[in-house]
């Protein structure tokens, strides 16, 4: 088994098989509504688990998915009211935002650790002909703008969670309809809030590479680790 992330396996087993376990199982002749949301959250908390032992790193990303997943769980099992669900939806992507935010009036942008780091681009060959050039400060100016643009994204994706999850959830939870609509909520917000902040992220990184471009006269692939082009 490789060690290189398999979204197309864990968009399966993080979405489409739990949301159809919870449609299609909840009733009280097949899983039953809390059998079937204790199946349904185990694909997506192993997925979890699996990307956080496997590849032996920090993946907060993955990390913040696994307790989201637990809070859903846990929401459903309780039988708390399903306004908590809502705001758990809401408060989890809303705290990644101001983490974002917290990371740039730290003067430490969060983008650098995302985008700008030296795993993925040769950072310190780009910093060196940014200052020879003049244009380091502004570079700065811009790694700061783009932070702030990610923790748009977030904040973006905690009022759509809110407004999806207040619209499609009504049915009191513990219920063979809660269930269900639930299932409709984690296959419906993919479409509606994943993929549209993925493409703000990658307007983000067209952003970003514009600029290294305009300042540093730089091609896409001589700002990777990999290249070994000579600095112009």
């Amino acid at each position: 088994m490789t060690g290189k992330p398999r979204p197309l396996i864990d968009l399966l087993l993080s979405i489409v098989v739990p949301s159809i376990i919870l449609m299609k199982f909840s009733g009280d002749n097949d899983l039953g509504a809390s059998g079937a949301l204790v199946v349904a959250l185990a694909f997506p908390v192993t997925v979890g688990l699996y990307q956080l032992i496997r590849f032996k790193l920090t993946n907060y990303i993955a990390l913040v998915g696994l307790i989201s997943v637990l809070l859903t769980g846990g929401i459903g099992l309780l039988r708390l009211d399903a306004e908590w669900l809502a705001i758990k939806e809401a408060a989890i992507p809303a705290l990644l935002g101001f983490g974002v935010l917290i990371s740039a009036w730290l003067q430490y942008p969060l983008i650098k650790q995302i985008l700008y780091n030296p795993v993925i681009l040769d950072t310190e060959r780009i910093s060196r002909i940014l200052r020879n050039r003049g244009y380091e400060e502004i570079f700065e100016a811009r790694l700061l703008s783009a932070t702030y643009l990610l923790g748009a994204t977030f904040f973006f994706s905690s009022a759509m969670n809110y407004l999806l999850a207040k619209w499609i959830v009504t049915s009191p939870t513990g219920s063979e309809a809660f269930n269900e609509e639930l299932g409709q909520l984690t296959l419906i917000s993919y479409p509606l809030i994943a993929i549209p902040s993925i493409v703000m992220m990658l307007a983000i990184f067209y952003f970003l590479w514009r600029s290294l471009n305009n300042f540093t006269g730089l091609k896409l692939e001589e700002v990777f680790v990999s290249s070994g082009s000579n600095d112009r």
